[in-house]
Formats: structure tokens, C-alpha cells, sequence
């Protein structure tokens, strides 16, 4: 399929912007680019309000004045180097409301100031600790799910994988799943599709600064855990993008969950970029996608 029509137009207006490529940019010039084009929501929500969840700073969004939600942990993308929870907020508003469930955005700290693995450790932190508090949030720790996009999707298996937290679902939305970047879709969609593989090594040359991880490692690359660990994960969700340099990753991930015996849906948004979650005021899929994922989330958290 050809590109969606209304995402060859939001990739034109992308084309005709002043900055430079981002693997151009510093990443505090990559920040301030984001805040530029930072639309505040108007999306009703019955509460939102920051909470400290065991020294990691979240956002808690409740849909309603009920007791005992469902509750599911988000955590953003931007490749581990940018993203914050206000460019998500219009996201976490809409997934509470129609899931019906309360959702706790996670803001973990960022490379290349907080290079690998301290991003993961934030995420490992929080989870665990609103797993031990879901009452004090009037939610039920029985019902957790995690979701997350791109980077936030690694973060989000990696949780699913090593946090102890029992979790009813992972929905991972175009994970960065693989960091070798050797796909064929690297090599199809590298380039003119928003997100680029120039972009990719960028984005994890900042991640793994530090010098602790690697490529090869199944703390950087989920894929490639082992798969005993692998088949311990829950229900599985995976979304992935036509025309996205991850597309082949998300997918090879879905196959191999599922033939280690976990429940996996994998979707694939033809016509669809990376990055497309964030742009439904522009992009019909983008909110049909909130719908999929809040819909996801309802049945997980029913059970």
C-alpha cells in the first residue's frame, strides 16, 4: 500500500520545516524543537495530577470518581532521549477515558545526561512501586497492564520481562525491540518516512554513552533475551508501522512471543510512519489507534 494521503501530507509539512535533520541536533536542540511544536490538549479528563512514584516523577490520569480502576503504566518514546509527559499527555487523557482505566505516565530520565540503563531502572523503579500503592491511587494492583511506544515500547517489555510486577497485558506500539538495526525494513523505510535509521543511530549512540550496554544485549535488544524468560510474558499486543524503519522488529518480536506459547496480536497500520500515535489531529489512524489500544486495555483489565 502507498502512503496514507493524509500522512504524505503531514510528512510534506514535516519537509518544510527550518531545522536540520535531527542527527544534526544536540539533544537539548532536539528538546526545544519538541517544545516549539507542542500543542496543549483540550481532551476532558475527570483527574490529573503528578504524583512521586518512589522518587520517579508520573502522571496519574483517572477517568472517573470510581474506586478499585484498572490501571495501566505508560511510558513514553522518543528514543531515550527525548519526550516528555505534557507531548503525551493528549495521549494518556484519551487512553484513560475510553478504557475506563486509570493511566500512570511515567517520566523517566533521559540520555545522554542518564545514559542506559538508568532510563530502565526508572521504569523498573515506578512500576514496582505503584504496584505496591495501587490502593493509595484508587487502583487495583491486580489489574495492571504496561503500554508504551518506539523506545517506550522496549522500556515496556523490558519492565514486563524484569520487574515481578503481574501484569495482565504489554502493548507495545512499533517497539525498538532490536538495536542491530539489520532489517530489511531499516533499509526500505531508512529514509523519508519522519523517522530515519540516521535518526536510530543517533538516538542509540546517546543511549549507550555510558558504556554499560551493548547492542547484543537483551537489556538494549528485548529480542533477544532468552526465551525462557520470554515465554513468562503476558498477553501480548504489538502495533507496528508500514513504512517504519522498526516494522520488521515489532514483528519478528510478535512471532517469536507467540511461538514460545504467548497470547500475541500483532497489527500492522499499512500506509503508516513511525510515530503516527502522536498525530491524530492530522492523522485519522492516530486516534484509531488510542481506540485500539483503550479497547485493548478495557477487556485486559475486565478480566
Amino acid at each position: 500500500m502507498t502512503l496514507h494521503l493524509q500522512t504524505q501530507n503531514f510528512l510534506n509539512l514535516f519537509a518544510a520545516r527550518p531545522e536540520p535533520p535531527l542527527e544534526q541536533m544536540t539533544p537539548n536542540e532536539a528538546r526545544e524543537m519538541g517544545l516549539r511544536y507542542y500543542i496543549p490538549s483540550t481532551f476532558p479528563i475527570f483527574s490529573m495530577r503528578d504524583i512521586d512514584a518512589g522518587g520517579v516523577p508520573a502522571r496519574l490520569y483517572l477517568p472517573s470518581a470510581e474506586k478499585n480502576l484498572g490501571l495501566c503504566v505508560f511510558i513514553h518514546g522518543g528514543g531515550w532521549v527525548i519526550g516528555t509527559l505534557d507531548g503525551y499527555d493528549d495521549t494518556c487523557r484519551r487512553l484513560a477515558v475510553q478504557s475506563g482505566c486509570a493511566v500512570l505516565s511515567i517520566d523517566y530520565r533521559l540520555a545522554p545526561e542518564f545514559p542506559f540503563p538508568t532510563p530502565l531502572e526508572d521504569c523498573l523503579t515506578a512500576i514496582r512501586w505503584v504496584s505496591d500503592n495501587a490502593a493509595k491511587l484508587g487502583c487495583d494492583a491486580s489489574r495492571m497492564v504496561v503500554c508504551g511506544d518506539s523506545a517506550g515500547g522496549n522500556l515496556s517489555t523490558l519492565v514486563a520481562q524484569h520487574s515481578g510486577v503481574d501484569l495482565k497485558m504489554q502493548l507495545l506500539v512499533y517497539p525498538a525491540v532490536d538495536a542491530r538495526c539489520l532489517t530489511a525494513s531499516y533499509r526500505n523505510n531508512g529514509d523519508g518516512y519522519l523517522l530515519t535509521a540516521a535518526a536510530m543511530e543517533w538516538f542509540y549512540g546517546h543511549y549507550l554513552s555510558g558504556g554499560k550496554g551493548s547492542v547484543d544485549d537483551p537489556l538494549v535488544s528485548p529480542l533477544l533475551a532468552d526465551e525462557k524468560l520470554l515465554a513468562k510474558l503476558p498477553p501480548t499486543l504489538v502495533i507496528t508501522a508500514e513504512y517504519d524503519p522498526l516494522c520488521d522488529e515489532g514483528e519478528q518480536y510478535a512471532l517469536k512471543l507467540s511461538s514460545l506459547g504467548v497470547p500475541t496480536s500483532c497489527v500492522r497500520y499499512r500506509g503508516q510512519i513511525h510515530a503516527f500515535l502522536n498525530y491524530g489531529i492530522l492523522i485519522d489512524d492516530g486516534y484509531l489507534l488510542i481506540a485500539q489500544l483503550a479497547d485493548a486495555i478495557r477487556r485486559s483489565c475486565a478480566a
